[in-house]
């Protein structure tokens, strides 16, 4: 297995080091440093890994509140690198490819819970538009060159090595420090958090279901929980996982975020056999007890 990453400097590299560790000591896993927006970068990747025969892209930008602050940015990632590598896979007759997309794409008027066959036409933020013109790239990528084609959108996933700005990880950060935890609107929003394992299971599900399929497809399904859970909910349940008080800093909404989201994951569960096991009251403790362990070094 080959993986490629430029280590975006939008959190610590040592970070994504300790994550790497235990991959770089199996001798099957090769690591290609480079910029999925530099056509010579991906270019080499693909030079230097021979035999490639399925590609599994999870490179972005990420964020919605990042992407209103530099839109730019998050096109020139999501949409231009998406269309290096599209590029790249049709010079290299590369016909298969996984694609992580986002909940994001269900924008105003999505009903709950999402479905694949909504429009997704109405995105609330910059990140939005960029993984919903992912998409479109990839069913044209399909249409014109015959390949096959599956995008899976995640839903707010969290676990052991999360994002360090991701709510979960800076909520339990900073309530464990005994600061205060930044909420915005009244706390009634909802998100369907989806444990990391899980997201694992329905990738390496939609990649078993290309190995096995005999003609090529465009395939768009939902990877979440399947259970909502309110902000305020979040941040009790962090707090007394932690055995400590929340400290509330209330400020107001803000634009591009959605009220509430959540999946309705029965075409992944036909079709892929995808079944998420992992609730919030499961998770949560789970990501507490990873976060103490790194806290201890």
């Amino acid at each position: 297995m080959t993986a490629f990453d430029n280590f975006d400097p939008f959190y610590a590299r040592e970070v994504k080091e300790r994550n790497l560790a235990g991959l770089r000591r199996h001798g099957a896993f090769e690591l290609v440093e480079g910029d999925l927006t530099d056509p010579r970068d991906v270019k080499h990747v693909f030079d230097v890994a021979v035999g490639v025969d399925l590609v599994v892209h999870l490179a972005a930008l990420a964020g919605v509140r990042p992407s209103i602050a530099d839109p730019a940015a998050f096109w020139k990632v999501n949409v231009s690198g998406s269309l290096n590598l599209f590029q790249a896979c049709y010079a290299r007759g590369i016909k298969r490819m996984v694609f992580a997309s986002s909940s994001s794409v269900y924008g105003e008027g999505s009903q709950r819970p999402f479905s694949e066959q909504e429009a997704c036409d109405h995105p609330l933020s910059p990140y939005a538009a960029s993984k919903r013109a992912g998409e479109l790239m990839a069913f044209n990528h399909h249409h014109l060159h015959g390949a096959w084609v599956t995008c899976l959108r995640f839903f707010t996933v969290y676990g052991p090595r999360q994002r360090p700005d991701l709510a979960i990880h800076k909520f339990t950060r900073l309530i464990d420090a005994e600061r205060p935890v930044p909420i915005y609107g009244d706390g009634t929003s909802s998100r369907d958090y989806t444990w990391i394992d899980d997201i694992i299971d329905g990738v390496c599900a939609a990649i078993d279901q290309q190995t096995r399929a005999d003609q090529p497809g465009f395939r768009v399904y939902n990877l979440g929980g399947s259970q909502p859970t309110r902000l305020r909910e979040l941040v009790d349940r962090i707090a007394d996982a932690l055995g400590k008080p929340a400290i509330i800093d209330w400020r107001p909404e803000q634009p591009g975020d959605m009220a509430h989201t959540l999946a309705d994951i029965r075409r992944a569960g036909a079709e892929l056999g995808y079944a998420p096991q992992v609730s919030v009251e499961i998770g949560i403790p789970r990501f507490v007890k990873w976060w103490r362990l790194v806290q201890q070094g």
